[in-house]
């Protein structure tokens, strides 16, 4: 039996998201940018699935980018409007725990004149506001906040963020990482005051490789893609429609009943949370009082005297599969900034786990990977000490 807990670095594609893509590679494949019928029928699907987002959004389709996934997006949102509006300021704004794929486009900025502040969080994953408003002045361009973060689950409160900070300088740009939020969460942009949202298809049960970028209409941006125009220039490169299409099937099915949906994630998680804080020595990160203040999805567990990596490999043994951080980061291994921020224990850091759950997951694999834990960590332990 084998149990997927690691949902929050990829999802099982629905059926339906398969047979879609497995329709447009043997029929409809044509170029949608060729004038000629299988270019046209092709154009069909890219036009459907930018309507399907734009719906679930309330926005317009024209407000839609398609990328290459949640990091194309994020470099477009942060480089982008960065290189647009650089005659008005070069200050921009984050917080210490978003993704490699908001920060490394920083670091890039940094090196090319632009400042940017880094603000600290709390011990629940939650930006200091005080700090975040005090540093939004007359050069601010951009904030770019994550919705949900992708290691601990922690939630920020972006539209109630985004009023302050236009407040105090109405002509700041607000980009939400949502990759982690879009479909656990009703999002309406233009609402909320976000002017640029990204999003990722294989976070939401969609193929891997292909995500969006939603720009608001009055938004200055450029591209940072340069080719046959495509996409009104914004994104230039011929579309993939499979891709496309599959998205575009995988945000319709995860908004069908997705009150339901959600309700039963977070009974999982609270049963998960609760099992797990049986096994003496574990210790649930940045989940407060109100387990309904955190993501669904999401289940950070440090358990005390053990290598993360010893303990997911015995659990992999087991067929059960979770990662130790943000599945991005794997490729440079290291003390997770994310724990530090929000100042995990230090002998804690690289003792902790991420379990992350869909809807396919099944009440029968909580209760069997917390029996496989019980079973597992007195054991490891005993080993880890000699």
């Amino acid at each position: 039996m084998e149990i997927y807990l690691d949902n929050a670095a990829t999802t099982r594609p629905y059926d339906s998201v398969r047979k879609i893509m497995s329709d447009t590679l043997e029929f409809e494949y044509g170029n949608p940018s060729s004038m000629h019928g299988m270019g046209v029928k092709a154009e069909k699907y890219v036009k459907e699935a930018a309507e399907i987002i734009a719906k679930n959004l309330k926005a317009d389709r024209r407000e839609i980018i398609f990328t290459s996934g949640g990091t194309e997006s994020n470099n477009l949102a942060v480089i982008g409007t960065a290189l647009a509006l650089k005659r008005r300021g070069n200050h921009i704004i984050t917080t210490m725990i978003e993704h490699p794929s908001v920060h490394n486009p920083l670091f890039f900025l940094e090196e090319n004149g632009y400042r940017v502040s880094y603000i600290p969080v709390d011990s629940m994953g939650r930006v200091k506001e005080e700090e975040l408003l005090e540093a939004v002045c007359e050069d601010t361009i951009l904030v770019s906040l994550m919705y949900v973060n992708n290691e601990v689950g922690s939630v920020l409160p972006i539209s109630e963020l985004s009023r302050k900070i236009k407040e105090k300088n109405p002509s700041v740009y607000i980009h939400a990482d949502a990759i982690q939020a879009f479909g656990k969460y009703k999002i309406y942009p233009a609402r909320e005051g976000i002017d640029l949202m990204s999003a990722s298809g294989h976070k939401i049960h969609g193929p891997k490789g292909i995500g969006f970028l939603y720009v608001n209409s009055k938004v200055k941006i450029k591209p940072i893609l340069f080719g046959g125009g495509q996409q009104k220039g914004m994104r230039s490169g011929t579309e993939n429609v499979p891709g496309i299409a599959g998205l575009g099937q995988a945000v319709k099915e995860c908004f069908l009943e997705q009150e339901e949906r959600i309700q039963r994630l977070y009974e999982l998680k609270e049963h998960f949370v609760s099992r797990v804080g049986e096994i003496e020595g574990t210790y649930a990160n940045c989940i407060g009082e109100d387990i309904k203040s955190t993501a669904p999805h999401i289940v950070s567990i440090s358990f005390e005297g053990l290598k993360s990596e010893v303990l997911l490999h015995a659990l992999e043994d087991k067929g059960i599969y979770v990662s130790a951080g943000s599945a991005c980061a794997s490729n440079h291994p290291g003390l997770s900034g994310t724990l530090k921020a929000v100042g995990i224990r230090k002998d804690l850091l690289d003792s902790t786990l991420r379990f992350s759950f869909s809807g396919f997951t099944a009440r029968e694999e909580i209760d069997r990977t917390i029996d496989v834990l019980k079973e597992l960590v007195p054991v490891l332990r005993k080993y880890s000490r000699r």
